[in-house]
């Protein structure tokens, strides 16, 4: 079973990406800080990790870079309101970006597709 660690500084949306994505079949971890992902990351192996770029006092695109240097295992989407961060250099070191929507199929389908890719190689 692939694993997911969702890192959001809101709750609602922890809550909601991860009932979703459990009801998918995945086992999720959830972390509200950069210091809570990094404790998840130590003891545990992740498929897929969701990050928002936007955290409180914290940017997602610091801990990106961090796993791009560290952890190159597995995929790391970028996941944000704001579609601006698409034109920042720094946001291109992730696996994909995905816009907020109350739709997540865009979401669930780059999941799949992260980690089908991930499998054949």
């Amino acid at each position: 079973m692939d694993r997911i660690l969702i890192v959001d500084d809101e709750a609602n949306i922890r809550l909601l990406y991860s009932q979703e994505l459990a009801d998918e079949g995945y086992r999720v971890d959830t972390a509200g800080t950069i210091a809570e992902a990094l404790e998840h990351l130590s003891a545990n192996s992740y498929s897929v990790v969701l990050l928002d770029i936007k955290l409180k006092n914290e940017s997602g695109l610091d801990l990106l870079q961090k796993l791009v240097k560290e952890r190159r295992d597995m995929a790391v989407i970028l996941s944000t309101a704001f579609s601006c961060y698409k034109d920042d250099f720094s946001a291109w070191l992730a696996d994909s970006y995905v816009v907020k929507s109350s739709d997540m199929q865009e979401l669930k389908d780059e999941i799949k597709r992260l980690i089908l890719r991930k499998k054949s190689r």
